[in-house]
Protein backbone atom coordinates (compact mmCIF):
# COMPACT_ATOMS: atom_id res chain seq x y z
CA UNK A 1 0.00 0.00 0.00
CA UNK A 2 1.11 3.18 -0.98
CA UNK A 3 2.02 5.75 2.06
CA UNK A 4 -0.26 8.80 2.58
CA UNK A 5 1.50 12.21 1.56
CA UNK A 6 0.06 14.80 3.21
CA UNK A 7 1.04 17.03 0.69
CA UNK A 8 -1.44 15.36 -1.66
CA UNK A 9 -4.82 17.88 -2.25
CA UNK A 10 -7.32 18.81 -4.20
CA UNK A 11 -6.11 21.82 -5.80
CA UNK A 12 -8.89 23.24 -8.09
CA UNK A 13 -12.59 22.18 -9.48
CA UNK A 14 -13.92 23.50 -12.32
CA UNK A 15 -17.93 23.06 -12.87
CA UNK A 16 -21.52 24.38 -13.50
CA UNK A 17 -23.02 26.64 -10.68
CA UNK A 18 -26.68 25.48 -12.36
CA UNK A 19 -27.56 23.10 -14.63
CA UNK A 20 -31.48 21.57 -15.47
CA UNK A 21 -33.00 18.89 -13.92
CA UNK A 22 -31.25 15.35 -15.85
CA UNK A 23 -28.92 17.22 -17.59
CA UNK A 24 -25.32 16.66 -17.04
CA UNK A 25 -22.97 18.43 -14.40
CA UNK A 26 -19.72 17.96 -15.37
CA UNK A 27 -16.81 18.72 -13.27
CA UNK A 28 -13.32 19.02 -13.49
CA UNK A 29 -11.14 18.13 -10.58
CA UNK A 30 -7.51 18.71 -9.76
CA UNK A 31 -5.43 16.76 -7.38
CA UNK A 32 -1.77 18.08 -6.65
CA UNK A 33 0.84 16.12 -4.32
CA UNK A 34 -0.55 12.85 -4.66
CA UNK A 35 1.33 9.60 -5.61
CA UNK A 36 0.44 6.79 -7.31
CA UNK A 37 1.70 3.65 -9.52
CA UNK A 38 -2.09 3.29 -11.65
CA UNK A 39 -4.09 6.06 -10.68
CA UNK A 40 -6.89 3.97 -12.38
CA UNK A 41 -6.98 1.59 -9.45
CA UNK A 42 -9.34 2.92 -6.50
CA UNK A 43 -6.91 0.85 -4.43
CA UNK A 44 -3.95 3.68 -5.18
CA UNK A 45 -6.11 6.56 -5.57
CA UNK A 46 -9.68 7.53 -5.99
CA UNK A 47 -11.99 10.62 -5.69
CA UNK A 48 -15.47 10.52 -4.93
CA UNK A 49 -17.92 13.17 -5.37
CA UNK A 50 -20.19 13.51 -1.88
CA UNK A 51 -23.69 15.19 -2.56
CA UNK A 52 -26.82 15.88 -0.50
CA UNK A 53 -30.08 16.44 -2.76
CA UNK A 54 -32.35 19.01 -2.12
CA UNK A 55 -34.69 16.96 0.36
CA UNK A 56 -31.43 15.86 2.59
CA UNK A 57 -30.68 12.54 1.42
CA UNK A 58 -26.73 11.86 0.32
CA UNK A 59 -25.18 10.02 -2.29
CA UNK A 60 -21.79 8.90 -3.43
CA UNK A 61 -20.42 9.24 -7.13
CA UNK A 62 -17.28 7.78 -8.34
CA UNK A 63 -14.75 10.11 -10.66
CA UNK A 64 -12.91 8.75 -13.20
CA UNK A 65 -8.90 9.24 -14.22
CA UNK A 66 -8.58 11.59 -16.89
CA UNK A 67 -5.09 10.43 -17.75
CA UNK A 68 -3.33 13.54 -17.61
CA UNK A 69 -2.38 16.42 -15.40
CA UNK A 70 -3.58 14.73 -12.29
CA UNK A 71 -7.25 15.41 -13.64
CA UNK A 72 -10.30 13.66 -12.66
CA UNK A 73 -13.58 13.97 -13.99
CA UNK A 74 -17.22 13.98 -12.37
CA UNK A 75 -20.25 13.27 -14.41
CA UNK A 76 -23.48 13.89 -12.57
CA UNK A 77 -27.17 13.92 -13.36
CA UNK A 78 -29.29 15.68 -10.91
CA UNK A 79 -32.70 14.22 -10.38
CA UNK A 80 -34.23 16.84 -8.11
CA UNK A 81 -35.27 20.51 -8.33
CA UNK A 82 -33.10 22.73 -5.73
CA UNK A 83 -30.09 22.96 -4.55
CA UNK A 84 -27.17 20.08 -4.04
CA UNK A 85 -24.09 20.52 -2.02
CA UNK A 86 -21.34 18.78 -3.64
CA UNK A 87 -17.83 18.27 -2.11
CA UNK A 88 -15.09 16.20 -3.47
CA UNK A 89 -13.20 14.13 -1.46
CA UNK A 90 -9.40 12.54 -2.77
CA UNK A 91 -8.01 9.13 -0.67
CA UNK A 92 -4.77 7.58 -1.60
CA UNK A 93 -4.14 4.14 -0.59
CA UNK A 94 -7.55 3.90 0.82
CA UNK A 95 -7.82 6.52 3.25
CA UNK A 96 -8.67 10.37 2.72
CA UNK A 97 -6.18 12.34 2.06
CA UNK A 98 -7.89 15.73 1.39
CA UNK A 99 -11.59 17.19 0.35
CA UNK A 100 -12.45 20.48 -1.17
CA UNK A 101 -14.96 23.64 0.37
CA UNK A 102 -18.60 22.45 -0.08
CA UNK A 103 -20.04 23.65 -3.44
CA UNK A 104 -23.85 24.70 -4.65
CA UNK A 105 -25.22 23.06 -7.62
CA UNK A 106 -28.57 24.75 -8.51
CA UNK A 107 -31.33 22.68 -10.52
CA UNK A 108 -33.92 24.19 -12.11
CA UNK A 109 -36.77 22.06 -12.88
CA UNK A 110 -37.08 20.17 -17.10
CA UNK A 111 -39.08 18.44 -18.85
CA UNK A 112 -37.15 15.54 -19.46
CA UNK A 113 -38.42 12.04 -17.58
CA UNK A 114 -34.98 10.95 -16.32
CA UNK A 115 -34.00 7.71 -15.26
CA UNK A 116 -35.84 4.44 -16.23
CA UNK A 117 -36.78 2.43 -13.06
CA UNK A 118 -38.26 -0.57 -12.05
CA UNK A 119 -42.39 -0.55 -12.02
CA UNK A 120 -44.42 -3.86 -12.44
CA UNK A 121 -43.84 -7.14 -14.89
CA UNK A 122 -45.45 -5.21 -17.72
CA UNK A 123 -43.28 -1.82 -17.38
CA UNK A 124 -40.81 0.31 -16.25
CA UNK A 125 -41.31 3.51 -15.32
CA UNK A 126 -39.30 6.90 -15.89
CA UNK A 127 -38.55 9.21 -13.00
CA UNK A 128 -41.79 11.60 -13.67
CA UNK A 129 -43.85 8.49 -13.75
CA UNK A 130 -44.40 8.26 -16.95
CA UNK A 131 -44.87 3.97 -17.95
CA UNK A 132 -42.16 2.64 -20.09
CA UNK A 133 -42.03 -0.52 -22.58
CA UNK A 134 -38.36 -1.41 -24.72
CA UNK A 135 -39.32 -1.87 -28.25
CA UNK A 136 -36.55 -2.82 -30.40
CA UNK A 137 -33.90 -5.19 -31.70
CA UNK A 138 -30.53 -6.27 -30.51
CA UNK A 139 -27.92 -4.24 -32.23
CA UNK A 140 -24.52 -5.96 -29.78
CA UNK A 141 -22.00 -4.63 -31.95
CA UNK A 142 -20.79 -3.30 -35.13
CA UNK A 143 -19.09 -4.23 -38.49
CA UNK A 144 -16.12 -6.77 -37.76
CA UNK A 145 -13.00 -6.62 -40.03
CA UNK A 146 -13.40 -10.28 -40.55
CA UNK A 147 -17.12 -11.95 -40.19
CA UNK A 148 -17.18 -15.43 -39.38
CA UNK A 149 -20.34 -16.30 -40.90
CA UNK A 150 -19.96 -18.51 -43.74
CA UNK A 151 -23.35 -17.60 -46.04
CA UNK A 152 -23.65 -13.78 -44.77
CA UNK A 153 -19.84 -12.72 -43.65
CA UNK A 154 -19.57 -9.87 -46.66
CA UNK A 155 -23.67 -8.16 -45.49
CA UNK A 156 -21.77 -8.64 -41.83
CA UNK A 157 -18.64 -6.51 -42.59
CA UNK A 158 -20.30 -3.40 -43.96
CA UNK A 159 -18.99 -1.10 -42.30
CA UNK A 160 -20.13 1.93 -44.01
CA UNK A 161 -23.80 0.15 -43.03
CA UNK A 162 -23.56 -1.47 -40.04
CA UNK A 163 -22.23 1.22 -37.40
CA UNK A 164 -23.82 2.61 -35.24
CA UNK A 165 -23.99 6.06 -36.16
CA UNK A 166 -26.32 4.46 -39.15
CA UNK A 167 -28.23 1.40 -36.97
CA UNK A 168 -29.44 3.33 -34.01
CA UNK A 169 -31.25 7.03 -36.24
CA UNK A 170 -32.69 3.92 -38.47
CA UNK A 171 -33.38 2.06 -35.25
CA UNK A 172 -35.31 5.26 -34.43
CA UNK A 173 -36.99 6.22 -37.70
CA UNK A 174 -38.54 2.10 -37.29
CA UNK A 175 -40.03 2.97 -34.31
CA UNK A 176 -37.40 1.57 -31.64
CA UNK A 177 -36.84 3.09 -28.51
CA UNK A 178 -34.65 -0.17 -27.11
CA UNK A 179 -31.30 -1.89 -27.90
CA UNK A 180 -28.72 -4.25 -26.19
CA UNK A 181 -24.88 -3.78 -27.04
CA UNK A 182 -21.97 -5.62 -25.87
CA UNK A 183 -18.68 -4.67 -24.46
CA UNK A 184 -16.35 -7.04 -25.53
CA UNK A 185 -12.80 -7.79 -27.91
CA UNK A 186 -14.08 -5.89 -31.24
CA UNK A 187 -17.09 -3.62 -29.54
CA UNK A 188 -16.24 -0.94 -26.63
CA UNK A 189 -13.12 -2.92 -26.09
CA UNK A 190 -12.35 -0.06 -22.92
CA UNK A 191 -9.44 -2.59 -21.07
CA UNK A 192 -8.07 -3.90 -24.96
CA UNK A 193 -5.08 -2.81 -26.35
CA UNK A 194 -4.64 -4.85 -29.63
CA UNK A 195 -6.41 -7.15 -31.97
CA UNK A 196 -9.96 -5.74 -31.85
CA UNK A 197 -11.11 -7.12 -35.40
CA UNK A 198 -12.29 -4.07 -35.80
CA UNK A 199 -10.62 -1.22 -37.42
CA UNK A 200 -12.53 1.72 -35.03
CA UNK A 201 -10.04 1.02 -32.33
CA UNK A 202 -6.00 2.07 -32.19
CA UNK A 203 -3.36 -0.08 -30.20
CA UNK A 204 -2.89 1.57 -27.04
CA UNK A 205 -0.86 0.91 -23.84
CA UNK A 206 -2.96 3.10 -21.66
CA UNK A 207 -5.20 1.24 -18.51
CA UNK A 208 -8.35 2.01 -20.70
CA UNK A 209 -8.17 2.50 -24.27
CA UNK A 210 -8.80 5.59 -25.49
CA UNK A 211 -10.23 4.78 -28.96
CA UNK A 212 -13.05 2.68 -27.27
CA UNK A 213 -13.85 4.91 -24.12
CA UNK A 214 -14.05 7.78 -26.97
CA UNK A 215 -16.21 5.48 -28.96
CA UNK A 216 -18.77 4.50 -26.04
CA UNK A 217 -18.68 8.10 -25.34
CA UNK A 218 -20.28 9.15 -28.84
CA UNK A 219 -22.71 6.02 -28.60
CA UNK A 220 -24.27 6.83 -25.43
CA UNK A 221 -24.96 10.34 -26.44
CA UNK A 222 -25.91 9.38 -29.82
CA UNK A 223 -28.43 7.20 -28.65
CA UNK A 224 -29.49 9.85 -25.86
CA UNK A 225 -30.17 12.08 -28.45
CA UNK A 226 -32.34 9.65 -30.38
CA UNK A 227 -34.63 8.80 -27.39
CA UNK A 228 -32.75 4.98 -27.64
CA UNK A 229 -32.18 3.22 -24.24
CA UNK A 230 -29.73 0.75 -24.18
CA UNK A 231 -29.34 -2.31 -22.23
CA UNK A 232 -25.25 -2.71 -22.01
CA UNK A 233 -23.76 -5.76 -21.72
CA UNK A 234 -20.43 -5.61 -19.49
CA UNK A 235 -19.25 -8.68 -19.83
CA UNK A 236 -15.98 -9.87 -18.04
CA UNK A 237 -13.92 -7.37 -19.50
CA UNK A 238 -10.13 -8.41 -21.44
CA UNK A 239 -10.20 -11.79 -19.25
CA UNK A 240 -10.71 -15.14 -19.24
CA UNK A 241 -13.99 -15.65 -17.58
CA UNK A 242 -12.35 -19.36 -15.88
CA UNK A 243 -13.58 -20.92 -12.16
CA UNK A 244 -11.14 -18.44 -10.54
CA UNK A 245 -12.44 -15.02 -11.81
CA UNK A 246 -15.38 -15.51 -10.08
CA UNK A 247 -13.55 -16.75 -6.96
CA UNK A 248 -10.50 -14.75 -6.58
CA UNK A 249 -9.91 -12.15 -4.73
CA UNK A 250 -7.59 -10.26 -7.48
CA UNK A 251 -9.54 -10.96 -10.12
CA UNK A 252 -12.83 -9.54 -8.17
CA UNK A 253 -10.78 -6.44 -7.38
CA UNK A 254 -9.97 -5.41 -11.14
CA UNK A 255 -13.70 -5.78 -12.09
CA UNK A 256 -14.98 -3.75 -9.37
CA UNK A 257 -12.30 -1.14 -10.66
CA UNK A 258 -13.71 -1.43 -13.95
CA UNK A 259 -16.87 -1.40 -12.66
CA UNK A 260 -16.22 1.89 -10.82
CA UNK A 261 -14.74 3.36 -14.08
CA UNK A 262 -17.82 2.61 -16.11
CA UNK A 263 -20.09 3.58 -13.89
CA UNK A 264 -18.20 6.80 -13.34
CA UNK A 265 -17.69 7.66 -17.22
CA UNK A 266 -21.10 6.67 -18.31
CA UNK A 267 -23.71 6.11 -15.36
CA UNK A 268 -24.33 10.10 -15.96
CA UNK A 269 -26.73 9.02 -18.82
CA UNK A 270 -30.31 8.69 -18.98
CA UNK A 271 -29.85 6.26 -21.76
CA UNK A 272 -28.51 3.57 -20.03
CA UNK A 273 -31.67 1.52 -19.21
CA UNK A 274 -29.58 -1.30 -17.53
CA UNK A 275 -26.39 -2.83 -16.41
CA UNK A 276 -26.52 -6.53 -17.77
CA UNK A 277 -22.84 -8.41 -16.15
CA UNK A 278 -23.36 -11.29 -18.65
CA UNK A 279 -24.25 -12.53 -21.87
CA UNK A 280 -25.44 -16.37 -21.37
CA UNK A 281 -23.73 -16.72 -18.21
CA UNK A 282 -24.55 -20.78 -18.49
CA UNK A 283 -22.31 -21.10 -21.59
CA UNK A 284 -19.51 -19.71 -19.29
CA UNK A 285 -20.11 -21.72 -16.92
CA UNK A 286 -19.89 -24.91 -19.33
CA UNK A 287 -17.32 -23.54 -21.63
CA UNK A 288 -15.33 -26.93 -19.85
CA UNK A 289 -18.24 -29.50 -20.21
CA UNK A 290 -15.95 -32.21 -17.91
CA UNK A 291 -15.75 -29.34 -15.12
CA UNK A 292 -18.14 -27.05 -15.22
CA UNK A 293 -17.53 -23.66 -13.20
CA UNK A 294 -19.61 -24.51 -9.91
CA UNK A 295 -23.44 -22.38 -10.07
CA UNK A 296 -22.74 -21.56 -6.44
CA UNK A 297 -19.83 -19.43 -7.56
CA UNK A 298 -21.23 -17.76 -10.01
CA UNK A 299 -24.08 -17.24 -8.33
CA UNK A 300 -22.17 -15.39 -5.25
CA UNK A 301 -20.07 -13.27 -7.46
CA UNK A 302 -23.11 -11.85 -9.07
CA UNK A 303 -24.63 -10.90 -5.06
CA UNK A 304 -21.51 -9.39 -4.47
CA UNK A 305 -21.48 -7.43 -7.65
CA UNK A 306 -24.69 -6.73 -7.88
CA UNK A 307 -24.16 -4.98 -4.18
CA UNK A 308 -21.13 -3.18 -5.23
CA UNK A 309 -22.82 -1.81 -8.20
CA UNK A 310 -25.75 -0.44 -6.18
CA UNK A 311 -23.60 1.11 -3.74
CA UNK A 312 -21.29 3.02 -6.26
CA UNK A 313 -23.98 3.64 -9.26
CA UNK A 314 -25.32 6.75 -7.35
CA UNK A 315 -27.79 7.47 -10.93
CA UNK A 316 -29.59 3.95 -9.58
CA UNK A 317 -29.53 2.07 -12.67
CA UNK A 318 -31.55 -1.56 -12.89
CA UNK A 319 -29.78 -4.49 -13.31
CA UNK A 320 -29.85 -7.71 -14.71
CA UNK A 321 -27.61 -10.89 -16.27
CA UNK A 322 -28.92 -13.49 -18.76
CA UNK A 323 -28.78 -17.24 -19.59
CA UNK A 324 -28.77 -18.78 -22.70
CA UNK A 325 -31.24 -21.74 -21.37
CA UNK A 326 -29.82 -23.43 -18.30
CA UNK A 327 -30.64 -21.63 -14.91
CA UNK A 328 -28.43 -21.35 -12.13
CA UNK A 329 -29.37 -22.18 -8.57
CA UNK A 330 -30.23 -18.56 -6.78
CA UNK A 331 -29.29 -16.65 -9.58
CA UNK A 332 -33.00 -15.30 -10.61
CA UNK A 333 -33.47 -14.29 -6.44
CA UNK A 334 -30.58 -12.06 -6.07
CA UNK A 335 -32.27 -9.03 -4.46
CA UNK A 336 -29.97 -6.29 -6.20
CA UNK A 337 -30.62 -7.52 -9.69
CA UNK A 338 -34.50 -5.86 -11.13
CA UNK A 339 -35.18 -8.13 -13.95
CA UNK A 340 -34.00 -12.00 -15.04
CA UNK A 341 -33.11 -12.53 -18.32
CA UNK A 342 -32.72 -15.50 -20.92
CA UNK A 343 -32.57 -15.96 -24.74
CA UNK A 344 -35.05 -18.09 -27.11
CA UNK A 345 -34.13 -19.55 -29.89
CA UNK A 346 -36.16 -21.96 -32.04
CA UNK A 347 -39.38 -21.69 -29.22
CA UNK A 348 -41.06 -18.35 -29.84
CA UNK A 349 -44.00 -19.93 -28.87
CA UNK A 350 -42.97 -20.64 -25.79
CA UNK A 351 -42.27 -16.59 -24.61
CA UNK A 352 -45.54 -16.28 -22.99
CA UNK A 353 -45.52 -19.27 -20.86
CA UNK A 354 -41.72 -18.92 -20.26
CA UNK A 355 -42.24 -15.00 -18.60
CA UNK A 356 -45.25 -15.78 -16.59
CA UNK A 357 -43.71 -18.92 -15.22
CA UNK A 358 -40.60 -17.14 -13.95
CA UNK A 359 -42.16 -14.08 -12.85
CA UNK A 360 -44.66 -16.24 -10.76
CA UNK A 361 -41.77 -18.42 -9.20
CA UNK A 362 -39.46 -15.91 -8.25
CA UNK A 363 -41.62 -12.13 -7.94
CA UNK A 364 -39.66 -9.82 -10.37
CA UNK A 365 -40.27 -8.99 -14.51
CA UNK A 366 -38.48 -11.29 -16.70
CA UNK A 367 -37.11 -10.69 -20.03
CA UNK A 368 -36.28 -12.11 -22.93
CA UNK A 369 -32.72 -10.32 -24.35
CA UNK A 370 -32.62 -13.00 -27.41
CA UNK A 371 -35.06 -14.28 -29.45
CA UNK A 372 -35.20 -15.87 -32.69
CA UNK A 373 -36.36 -18.59 -35.59
CA UNK A 374 -32.28 -20.08 -35.76
CA UNK A 375 -29.41 -19.19 -33.94
CA UNK A 376 -26.90 -21.33 -35.95
CA UNK A 377 -25.06 -18.81 -38.04
CA UNK A 378 -23.61 -21.92 -40.10
CA UNK A 379 -26.94 -22.12 -41.52
CA UNK A 380 -27.61 -20.52 -44.76
CA UNK A 381 -30.61 -17.96 -43.68
CA UNK A 382 -31.72 -17.65 -47.22
CA UNK A 383 -33.03 -21.17 -47.19
CA UNK A 384 -35.17 -19.81 -43.65
CA UNK A 385 -35.60 -16.58 -44.53
CA UNK A 386 -39.96 -16.61 -44.41
CA UNK A 387 -39.23 -18.20 -41.21
CA UNK A 388 -37.26 -15.74 -40.04
CA UNK A 389 -39.30 -12.96 -40.89
CA UNK A 390 -41.87 -14.59 -39.56
CA UNK A 391 -40.56 -14.93 -36.06
CA UNK A 392 -39.20 -11.37 -36.17
CA UNK A 393 -42.54 -9.72 -35.41
CA UNK A 394 -44.64 -12.73 -33.95
CA UNK A 395 -41.73 -12.87 -30.63
CA UNK A 396 -42.26 -9.03 -30.29
CA UNK A 397 -46.24 -9.25 -30.35
CA UNK A 398 -46.31 -12.38 -27.82
CA UNK A 399 -43.87 -10.16 -25.87
CA UNK A 400 -46.69 -6.97 -26.02
CA UNK A 401 -49.63 -9.31 -25.34
CA UNK A 402 -47.83 -10.74 -22.15
CA UNK A 403 -46.18 -8.92 -18.87
CA UNK A 404 -42.65 -8.24 -19.57
CA UNK A 405 -41.48 -4.61 -20.13
CA UNK A 406 -39.01 -5.40 -22.34
CA UNK A 407 -40.79 -7.12 -25.93
CA UNK A 408 -38.11 -9.90 -27.25
CA UNK A 409 -35.68 -8.60 -29.54
CA UNK A 410 -34.29 -9.90 -32.20
CA UNK A 411 -30.93 -11.44 -33.15
CA UNK A 412 -28.98 -11.26 -36.90
CA UNK A 413 -29.92 -7.26 -37.13
CA UNK A 414 -27.79 -6.81 -40.20
CA UNK A 415 -30.04 -10.16 -42.10
CA UNK A 416 -32.72 -8.06 -40.76
CA UNK A 417 -32.02 -4.92 -42.23
CA UNK A 418 -30.96 -6.37 -45.67
CA UNK A 419 -34.44 -7.69 -46.14
CA UNK A 420 -36.40 -4.85 -44.49
CA UNK A 421 -37.91 -6.97 -41.93
CA UNK A 422 -36.77 -4.16 -39.01
CA UNK A 423 -39.23 -1.94 -40.46
CA UNK A 424 -41.94 -4.26 -38.77
CA UNK A 425 -40.53 -2.29 -35.57
CA UNK A 426 -42.62 0.38 -36.27
CA UNK A 427 -46.11 -1.27 -36.17
CA UNK A 428 -44.86 -3.22 -32.72
CA UNK A 429 -44.33 0.04 -31.64
CA UNK A 430 -47.31 2.01 -32.36
CA UNK A 431 -49.37 -0.66 -30.72
CA UNK A 432 -47.26 -0.34 -27.68
CA UNK A 433 -47.69 3.33 -27.36
CA UNK A 434 -51.56 3.19 -27.42
CA UNK A 435 -51.65 0.33 -24.75
CA UNK A 436 -49.92 2.54 -22.71
CA UNK A 437 -52.51 5.96 -23.85
CA UNK A 438 -55.53 3.89 -23.37
CA UNK A 439 -54.66 2.37 -20.01
CA UNK A 440 -51.74 4.66 -18.20
CA UNK A 441 -49.66 1.26 -17.92
CA UNK A 442 -52.07 -1.06 -16.51
CA UNK A 443 -53.01 -4.36 -18.76
CA UNK A 444 -55.87 -6.78 -17.84
CA UNK A 445 -55.50 -10.08 -19.64
CA UNK A 446 -58.80 -11.11 -21.64
CA UNK A 447 -59.57 -14.55 -22.94
CA UNK A 448 -59.53 -15.90 -26.09
CA UNK A 449 -60.95 -18.23 -27.82
CA UNK A 450 -59.89 -19.68 -31.76
CA UNK A 451 -59.28 -22.55 -33.02
CA UNK A 452 -56.02 -24.27 -33.54
CA UNK A 453 -54.31 -20.61 -33.54
CA UNK A 454 -52.90 -18.44 -30.85
CA UNK A 455 -54.81 -15.57 -29.47
CA UNK A 456 -54.02 -12.74 -26.73
CA UNK A 457 -56.20 -10.11 -25.62
CA UNK A 458 -55.53 -6.98 -23.11
CA UNK A 459 -58.12 -4.42 -21.87
CA UNK A 460 -56.41 -1.38 -21.72
CA UNK A 461 -58.48 1.03 -19.87
CA UNK A 462 -61.63 1.40 -21.96
CA UNK A 463 -60.06 -0.35 -25.13
CA UNK A 464 -59.26 -4.03 -26.17
CA UNK A 465 -56.09 -5.03 -27.96
CA UNK A 466 -56.60 -8.34 -29.82
CA UNK A 467 -53.08 -10.17 -31.47
CA UNK A 468 -53.92 -13.83 -33.25
CA UNK A 469 -51.97 -15.79 -35.14
CA UNK A 470 -51.82 -18.94 -36.69
CA UNK A 471 -49.72 -21.41 -36.80
CA UNK A 472 -51.50 -24.10 -38.81
CA UNK A 473 -52.07 -25.43 -42.46
CA UNK A 474 -55.56 -24.14 -42.65
CA UNK A 475 -57.05 -20.55 -42.93
CA UNK A 476 -59.06 -19.42 -39.07
CA UNK A 477 -62.11 -17.88 -39.55
CA UNK A 478 -63.76 -18.48 -35.96
CA UNK A 479 -61.79 -16.64 -32.99
CA UNK A 480 -63.94 -14.32 -29.73
CA UNK A 481 -62.64 -12.27 -27.03
CA UNK A 482 -64.69 -13.01 -23.55
CA UNK A 483 -64.96 -9.10 -22.24
CA UNK A 484 -66.82 -10.36 -19.30
CA UNK A 485 -69.04 -12.41 -17.36
CA UNK A 486 -72.12 -13.10 -20.17
CA UNK A 487 -70.18 -10.78 -22.58
CA UNK A 488 -68.01 -12.09 -25.53
CA UNK A 489 -66.96 -10.02 -28.41
CA UNK A 490 -67.03 -12.46 -32.03
CA UNK A 491 -65.13 -11.30 -34.43
CA UNK A 492 -67.00 -12.05 -38.10
CA UNK A 493 -65.85 -11.78 -41.46
CA UNK A 494 -61.90 -12.04 -41.14
CA UNK A 495 -59.71 -14.57 -42.47
CA UNK A 496 -55.60 -15.21 -41.00
CA UNK A 497 -54.15 -17.77 -43.04
CA UNK A 498 -51.46 -20.06 -41.71
CA UNK A 499 -48.22 -18.11 -41.04
CA UNK A 500 -50.52 -15.11 -40.91
CA UNK A 501 -51.11 -12.69 -37.46
CA UNK A 502 -53.41 -10.04 -36.92
CA UNK A 503 -53.88 -7.13 -34.69
CA UNK A 504 -57.58 -5.69 -33.33
CA UNK A 505 -58.59 -2.78 -31.68
CA UNK A 506 -62.05 -3.37 -29.92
Amino acid sequence: MLSILAAAIISGIVGPAEVSRFEKAEYSVYVSGGTWTNAYLQEEAAVDMEFTAPDGSHGLLPCFYSGADSLWTARFTPSQVGTYLVRFVYSQGGEVSSDFEDLKLEVEASESKGFLRPRDNWTFRYDDGTPFRGVGENLCWESRAADDNPHLSELHQKADIYNYDVMLPKLAANGGNFTRMWMCSWNFPIDRHSDFNNPRYADSDEFFNPSAVERLDHVVELADSLGIKIMLCMGQGDVKADSSFFVSDEAKARYRNRLRYIVARWGYSPAIAAWEFFNEIDNIQFADASKPIPASDITAWHAEMAGYLREIDAHGHMITTSISHRDLEGLNDIPEIDFNQKHIYKGTASIPRTVRQYEERHGKPYVIGEAGYEWDWLKNFYDIADGLDMDFTRAMYYGLFNPTPILPMSWWWEWFDYRGTDSKIAEVRALSDQMLEAGGGSFEPLEVRVAGGDGYALRCGAKVFVYIFNPTDKPITTFSVVLGEHKTYRLKGITILPNQEKTFVL
